[in-house]
């Protein structure tokens, strides 16, 4: 059974009978999710951004688009227009794909890792997780990369209750810490 399946069969009717929710219409669910590399480091060289699209791509199964400034700023030497990232939005199967593979796979890899804190909840129920390197994602060989480069993941809600989509979270199995929301 893929993520998928296990949304639509499991974690619907769990939300239904835990937050007594009659409309299946008002279940909390996932619309997308970004992963975004800011690339900083490309004012100077032009090659780093076809490496991170590349590792990006790899990761995600999709091929990310370069994302440019949307303004100048002379203390980082950065011009409007100029590329500086990259990102990729997932939806459909490939987001409940890299969901499952997040859930399943990256999660319990992290080093010392004793849950996400709360905080990475934002008032409007997306749940935002920053990662330090991208060798933590097993589609990358260590090898062959060039610089150990940190990478964000937001995962995009239809709620905009941080309690629902806590909830909608935990049920589908990532842990959390700190104080209650």
């Amino acid at each position: 059974m893929d993520f998928r399946d296990f949304y639509k069969n499991e974690v619907k009717e769990k939300l239904m009978k835990e937050l007594n929710i009659k409309n299946p219409f008002a279940i909390p669910k996932i619309e997308k999710i970004v992963v975004n590399v800011g690339a900083g480091e490309a004012v100077q060289n032009k090659n780093v951004l076809e490496k991170i699209q590349e590792q990006i791509g790899l990761i995600t199964g999709q091929k990310p688009i370069v994302t440019k400034a949307r303004k100048s700023v002379s203390a980082f030497k950065i011009r409007k227009g100029l590329p500086i990232g990259v990102k990729v939005t997932l939806r459909g199967k490939k987001m409940y794909h890299f969901l499952e593979k997040l859930v399943k796979i990256i999660i319990p890899r992290i080093r010392d890792f004793r849950g996400i804190s709360e905080s990475s909840l934002d008032q409007h129920g997306n749940l935002n997780l920053g990662f330090s390197e991208q060798t933590i994602f097993p589609e990358i060989e260590f090898d062959k990369i060039d610089r150990i480069r940190g990478l964000q993941v937001t995962v995009v809600t239809n709620m905009n209750d941080r309690k629902l989509a806590k909830k909608l979270f935990e049920v589908l199995g990532i842990p959390f810490y700190g104080k209650k929301v």
